[in-house]
Formats: C-alpha cells, sequence, structure tokens
C-alpha cells in the first residue's frame, strides 16, 4: 500500500518563501507521476503542480508559474514543492500525489490515486 507523507509547512509572511517535502514509501516510486495539489476553505482541490517520473517534464498552474517549481529525488523517493514570493491566496492545505499508473499522464487530478493527509500553508499579510 503507498504512503504519502509531506511535511514543511507552516506560518510565513506575504513575499516569504517554504519547502514542502513528499517522501513516498509502499510502491516503485521512479515509474510514477507526482503531484502537488492545495485546497482552500471553501473551494475545490486544485493541481498545482506536476512532474513526471523521470522529472524530464513538469506541469504547472498559471497562479503559481515563475514563483513555485517542483522536483523530485528518486534516490529518496521524495518530491519536494519550493515556494517563493507567497501571498495570501497561497494560503491552503497542500497535497501529494503518486500518479495512477505508472508512466502514465500527470495533467489531470483523475490522474492520481494516492494522496496524503496535506500539510497547512499559511501566508500573513
Amino acid at each position: 500500500q503507498v504512503q504519502l507523507v509531506e511535511s514543511g509547512g507552516g506560518l510565513v509572511q506575504a513575499g516569504g518563501s517554504l519547502r514542502l517535502s513528499c517522501v513516498v514509501s509502499g510502491r516503485a516510486f521512479s515509474n510514477y507521476a507526482m503531484g502537488w495539489f492545495r485546497q482552500a476553505p471553501g473551494k475545490e482541490r486544485e493541481l498545482v503542480a506536476a512532474i513526471n517520473w523521470s522529472a524530464t517534464n513538469t506541469v504547472y498552474a498559471d497562479f503559481v508559474k515563475g514563483r513555485f517549481t517542483i522536483s523530485r529525488d528518486n534516490a529518496k523517493n521524495t518530491v519536494y514543492l519550493q515556494m517563493n514570493s507567497l501571498n495570501p491566496d497561497d494560503t491552503a492545505v497542500y497535497s501529494c500525489a503518486a500518479g495512477l499508473r505508472p508512466w502514465g499522464s500527470y495533467y489531470l487530478r483523475t490522474d492520481f490515486g494516492s494522496w496524503g493527509q496535506g500539510t497547512q500553508v499559511t501566508v500573513s499579510s
């Protein structure tokens, strides 16, 4: 059974930075795309960024382009989300997700089949 554990969330002032980490166990990490999603109160979960199995391609939501960077270390079974220039609109619970199928697509929420519990990110103005 695949398990995903996020860390690195917290409270930060507007303009600040955070780095989220997600450690995956229970499957061949390097065969699956990974993604970061977020859900703010009263809003639906939305894709923030995704990365393919070999880290040769990434996808970003328009609202984070140029500010966030997704990366992965297959040797450590870990995916990261570096978040810079944070603003209050980035406040949400951030969750990592693993691709549903090996070497599969990673553009839609339905492409992901396993989720972490999430870590809270709060940006104060």
